[in-house]
């Protein structure tokens, strides 16, 4: 299958400069960009006048089933949320509840421009599946938890499902699923485990996501118990020889980014969890300075309480200038790169994140015609600054259409929200 996008306006390469003119997609790549109208014929073509092509986002963190929890526990800080308010909730989960919520989070995230995300939570081989029929890429594993500080991860159940997730799923669907190795956080988990579970993932060549020093409160008691910042117990645990990006960073020392720095760990900002949550604003403008590339991420929608990266954008920018009180730091096309190319290469994915020949077709069209997006003076703050989720018109991942127009085409929006009013009733009765 071929389309040419004739007439718009495409944010191309890493400096997303403008180009007024034709992108053209055969398969699942990008074989023209131009000002000319390519000499290859396409299949069909879509006029995308008024339209500004963007990369597919990439949404770098988040717990996609939790679109059921949506709100749940609003008002409380992190440890009364979890212990009070999320983990009853999630202890009735089930796989068909969960499948639910991944259809809910599916049709939210498409409809938001989103082509790629990373997922932590429960049944991970639901959601593989999912994305392997809707047609999305995920980042995704089975969570790495642990309360026993002498367990072995030959006793232990998780570690081996992860294991068997990784040898079953890993690159399926042409390399959209990609398996990965999630270990929730220190203090979920035991020092030995983690050293033991950190080494069989180098073994496998793998990929780590985590959360790391989102609270004060987290950092402190790391320190009571080891010594230790969440960030040396990781690095120190062997941990970081893995690729490794880690969720929220909010609490770090300058010997902590030394450390993020050395060992090349990606930060995923969340900037409306952490606020909810009144955990903190993280050092995004210190990351950039030290030559680290974070990524973004819209967390869990009990903490967000959606999944719109156009919201994590503008939040980020604006957030990065509120807390260092410069104006300056945080450009428009550095967000941009954060919700693009720098969440993909976290993903491990060197074939998407930028508009340009011979990359995935991984592209958002985002309209111009509503008054908020006039006039345009410069089409990258526009996009950060101004445009709404609900301006998206196309969303296509690995040459595939996804969404069109207020039209999901891979998804049953009918069905998925029926189920999800099911789910509801159920975990809630």
């Amino acid at each position: 299958m071929s389309f040419l996008l004739s007439n718009a306006l495409i944010l191309r390469g890493r400096e997303f400069s403008p180009v007024r003119g034709f992108l053209g997609v055969r398969g699942s790549v990008i074989d023209h960009i131009g000002t000319e109208r390519p000499t290859a014929p396409y299949d069909s073509e879509k006029d995308m006048h008024g339209a500004i092509l963007i990369p597919g986002l990439v949404n770098a963190h988040g717990h996609a089933a939790m679109t059921l929890l949506r709100g749940v526990g609003s008002g409380l800080p992190l440890g009364k949320w979890l212990e009070d308010a999320v983990f009853p909730v999630e202890d009735r989960l089930t796989p068909d509840i969960v499948r639910a919520g991944n259809a809910l989070a599916l049709l939210e995230m498409i409809a938001c421009g989103t082509t790629s995300f990373t997922d932590m939570y429960n049944d991970p081989d639901v959601m593989v599946e999912q994305c392997l029929d809707c047609g999305m890429k995920v980042n995704i594993g089975r969570p790495f938890l642990c309360f026993d500080p002498e367990e072995k991860l030959a006793d232990s159940f998780r570690a081996q499902e992860a294991f068997a997730l990784f040898e079953k799923y890993h690159m399926a669907g042409d390399g959209r699923i990609r398996i990965e190795f999630p270990i929730h956080a220190e203090y979920t988990n035991k020092s030995e485990p983690v050293r033991a579970f950190s080494a069989e993932v180098k073994k496998r060549g793998g990929r780590i996501h985590l959360h790391l020093s989102e609270t004060k409160a987290e950092v402190e008691s790391c320190r009571a118990k080891y010594g230790q910042t969440p960030p040396l117990f990781f690095a120190s645990r062997g941990t970081f020889a893995n690729p490794t990006y880690a969720a929220h960073c909010v609490h770090l020392s300058d010997s902590d980014l030394q450390l993020m720095k050395q060992y090349r760990v990606t930060p995923v900002h969340c900037p409306s969890s952490n606020m909810k949550l009144a955990s903190g604003i993280a050092p995004v403008s210190r990351f950039i300075a030290e030559g680290l590339a974070p990524a973004l991420g819209t967390d869990g929608c009990a903490s967000n309480n959606n999944l719109n990266m156009f919201e994590e954008m503008h939040l980020a920018a604006l957030l990065a200038k509120a807390g260092t009180g410069d104006a300056t730091v945080l450009s428009a096309r550095e967000v941009l790169a954060m919700a693009t190319v720098n969440g993909a290469r976290a993903q491990g994915r060197e074939d998407t994140g930028i508009l340009e020949e011979g990359m995935k077709a991984d592209i958002a069209a985002v309209s111009v015609s509503a008054p908020h997006m006039y006039p345009a003076f410069d089409p990258a703050d526009l996009i950060v600054y101004s445009a709404q989720a609900s301006d998206v018109c196309l969303t296509v991942c690995d040459g595939r259409i996804l969404y069109e127009n207020g039209s999901w085409l891979t998804l049953d929006r009918e069905a998925v929200l029926a189920e999800a009013k099911e789910a509801v009733s159920r975990l809630y009765s």
